[in-house]
């Protein structure tokens, strides 16, 4: 959606919309402002506090475009950019710069000045998906940020990352949180993890969380379940990252139709980011629709002959259900388990005819320790090379890249022999350098 706004001089900050003036409220959407003026920071920090807005993750920074441009040169991008220009000259070379640094997706919001000389067609030529006029007063940015999502557009926000077994018993629930928890902390998509079995599902206890209420409660509720309602069902585990848990009781049967979860997916994907599903290996209606349904899919699977049969068949029935979608993916979990024999992953791939992302080598102290704890692999050994895994993984599935710089254990060695070099450098050398 492109379009301009531009506001009379006299409209008071304070005025109430007129009653036809309906603002749809605004996904859990990340929105960063780069504002040159006070006062246009000021309206924006308002806005951040208006209902409407409660979703978003939006903070306020200064420095305009130009400081826009510096900081995505190293971070990836939010789902909204709002960026004032006060009179530039350059905006269209500033968007220019913008765009080598913006990810695909990211929608721009313009706050432009009357005497602004850079023609509208250009600037939607240059991806602004929406120009306001300033100055801009609190309603001005709200009316804005909450119709690039606005319910008549249609437009879902939110990519679904189905994880699923080859086989029962291979580690796929221990995958999916881990790489959930990469995307939430490391990426810094707000993000929901749904636990769909029902029966035996751990991801309650991977997370330490025992919630009353859960994905049970949507499922099984009289009503359509809403927003509002998904959101009380939601224990919140970090600050991206919540949890639709599992009830894990034998009280009743999980007998569902085909059709039984897609009111919850969609009413999620309507407000989040990214939707994990942790999708137990059985194989009924409504597991098959959920994967056929998820942006993104991933298979773990051990190197063994079932796995590998059971990847190449899950692989060639998704390949063949969804030929207009991603191609699923499959990561090899447990390699290197002591005295059993394996398949050799140059094999497993040649058979599947595909190639792994990942291959997660068998470590049952460091996974024992995490399971029994209720922590992540993350939050046992930040820089182990298998929590770097999960992260690879997670950059993979979300196409993000990495938000901070991730230290290795090597680099105090590494900067102590670099200052131990210079410090040994002759006068000479310091005095060119």
């Amino acid at each position: 959606m492109i379009r301009a706004h531009k506001e009379s001089e006299d409209h008071l900050d304070t005025a109430p919309p007129p009653a036809d003036d309906y603002i749809s409220p605004a996904p859990r959407v990340g929105v960063q402002a780069f504002c040159e003026t006070e006062e246009t920071a000021a309206a924006v920090r308002a806005a951040g506090e208006d209902r409407r807005l409660s979703k978003t993750r939006l903070s306020v920074h200064m420095g305009g475009m130009v400081a826009a441009v510096k900081t995505y040169s190293t971070a990836p991008t939010p789902n909204v950019i709002m960026l004032e220009a006060h009179g530039s000259d350059d905006i269209l070379a500033g968007l220019d710069q913008l765009a080598t640094v913006c990810d695909p997706g990211t929608r721009v919001v313009l706050i432009g000045r009357p005497n602004d000389t850079a023609p509208y067609r250009e600037l939607v030529r240059r991806g602004v998906n929406d120009y306001v006029v300033g100055p801009v007063t609190t309603l001005d940015v709200v009316r804005s940020i909450c119709s690039l999502f606005s319910a008549s557009d249609a437009v879902a926000v939110g990519r679904i990352i189905a994880v699923v077994g080859a086989k029962g018993g291979v580690g796929a629930s221990t995958v999916a949180h881990n790489v959930a928890w990469a995307i939430a902390r490391d990426l810094a998509l707000d993000s929901v993890v749904i636990d769909l079995d029902l029966a035996f599902g751990t991801a309650g206890l991977d997370y330490n969380k025992d919630p009353v209420q859960g994905v049970a409660n949507a499922v099984f509720a009289p009503d359509r379940p809403d927003t509002a309602f998904i959101e009380r069902l939601l224990a919140k585990c970090t600050d991206h990252l919540s949890l639709l848990a599992a009830p894990a009781t034998l009280d009743r049967v999980y007998d569902f139709g085909a059709e039984a979860f897609d009111t919850i997916f969609d009413t999620l994907r309507m407000t989040t980011p990214c939707i994990i599903l942790d999708i137990p290996h059985q194989w009924s209606g409504w597991t098959r629709r959920a994967l056929l349904g998820a942006d993104d899919i991933l298979i773990v699977a051990e190197p063994d002959l079932a796995n590998m049969r059971n990847t190449k068949n899950m692989l060639q029935m998704l390949k063949t259900s969804r030929p207009n979608d991603r191609t699923p993916l499959y990561c090899l979990n447990q390699v290197g388990m002591p005295k059993r024999p394996e398949i050799r992953a140059r094999a497993f791939a040649k058979t599947v005819d595909s190639q792994p992302i990942a291959s997660i080598p068998f470590n049952p102290r460091m996974f024992g320790t995490a399971t029994n704890n209720g922590q992540m692999i993350a939050e046992i050994s930040a820089g182990h090379r298998i929590a770097g895994t999960f992260l690879q993984i997670a950059q993979r599935m979300t196409g993000h890249a990495e938000t901070r710089p991730r230290r290795s254990f090597l680099s105090p060695i590494v900067e102590k022999l670099r200052v131990s070099g210079r410090s040994r450098a002759e006068p000479s050398e310091i005095r060119n350098v």
